[in-house]
């Protein structure tokens, strides 16, 4: 943005090919500020570009693809609710733009309505002035008004994210208009339990659906959006696997199926003779990600684990005892589908074979 208005910067390393290319553009100027040559943001111009360097240069136009939808296979949108819900008078609700924007670009469901809330936090903290004329001072001070609240580094992230999302995505304005520094990451060891409190977990289920439920977090290693989406298709018997479609970063993977699980599933088709998904509501469709964890939470409360435990803990507990079995790091990267091995390293923070080799010096 130069002057209020969209231009299109052209940042290059010295060439004298390149150059002369650019002095054929038209009416190219020199921004000091942003240390780039530019020119007016035009569909045309955007053409001329990529005719003029076609074969000399690479290209990077992620800016220009704003409304390309980030996950195709998401399901259907939808923001119906809070385009109909009741609100207090004076309460100032998400712009309609915005919303059309999270549609386009077909965010989840759940994305959709942290967004939502967290940008509704932030324009009701400046209700009385136009959206347009907040600018990054007022963004730095409400933000530094919720780290005086004492809010953890995740809330602060996703109010960071939701307000970014529409200075960026819905106005389409550069990001170097809006650089707030985001809050260190931390970094926290994962959960884990033992084999036998997973046991006693599995064992105090309520019934053979739970019971099943519990094994496939575990026994597979799945996030608990990965249990809801599995078909009944993704069940492969013959080779003992389970196939995870759309995970996380839009991924597919395969993972292990236990013999002790596919047996228990086969009766828990029996009786509850799922349709679509392996685990469905009683209306039918996807089960519930707040059952789930009730399912979870639950089970290990009559086990007498005292710790927090949640699907997320089985997962960290499925890839450490992987670990500590002697099974290669990379092979668990692969079971749990981390893009790097550096995620999956984390598992040798809190693997016990790690420090049984290491003699405690107090004996």
């Amino acid at each position: 943005m130069i002057k209020n208005q969209k231009k299109i910067g052209i940042k290059f390393t010295s060439n004298r090919l390149i150059e002369s290319l650019i002095k054929g553009l038209p009416d190219p100027k020199w921004s000091a500020k942003h240390s780039m040559v530019y020119i007016a943001n035009t569909p045309k111009h955007l053409n001329l570009i990529f005719t003029t360097f076609k074969g000399v240069a690479w290209i990077n136009y992620n800016r220009f693809l704003v409304n390309k939808p980030i996950n195709t296979s998401n399901e259907q949108v939808d923001v119906t609710w809070f385009r109909n819900r009741k609100t207090q008078p004076g309460y100032r609700t998400c712009p309609e733009e915005y919303l059309l924007k999270l549609e386009l670009k077909r965010y989840a469901n759940s994305t959709v309505r942290t967004y939502v809330s967290f940008f509704e936090i932030f324009i009701n903290h400046y209700k009385n002035k136009e959206l347009q004329t907040i600018n990054e001072s007022d963004i730095r001070a409400f933000l530094q008004k919720q780290i005086n609240r004492g809010v953890s580094h995740s809330y602060l992230n996703q109010i960071i994210n939701a307000i970014k999302f529409y200075y960026e995505v819905v106005l389409g304005m550069p990001n170097r208009f809006y650089e707030i520094e985001r809050p260190r990451k931390q970094s926290k060891l994962p959960r884990v339990i033992s084999k036998e409190e997973v046991l006693n977990i599995i064992e105090n289920t309520s019934n053979i659906k739970h019971r099943c439920i519990v094994e496939l977090l575990y026994g597979s290693g799945l996030r608990r959006s990965e249990l809801l989406q599995l078909k009944l298709i993704d069940i492969d018997s013959k080779r003992m696997l389970i196939r995870v479609e759309d995970a996380k970063g839009n991924k597919d993977r395969v993972t292990l199926l236990s013999q002790r699980t596919l047996e228990n599933l086969r009766i828990y088709y029996k009786e509850w003779r799922p349709k679509t998904y392996l685990f469905e509501g009683m209306k039918g469709g996807k089960y519930s990600a707040e059952s789930v964890l009730k399912i979870v939470k639950n089970a290990a409360i009559k086990s007498g684990i005292k710790q927090s435990v949640s699907p997320h803990v089985l997962r960290h507990s499925f890839a450490t005892h992987l670990l500590e079995s002697g099974v290669d790091l990379r092979q668990i990267q692969v079971l749990l589908g981390h893009s790097s091995s550096k995620t999956t390293e984390i598992y040798t923070h809190v693997a016990t074979n790690t420090f049984k080799k290491i003699k405690n010096p107090l004996d």
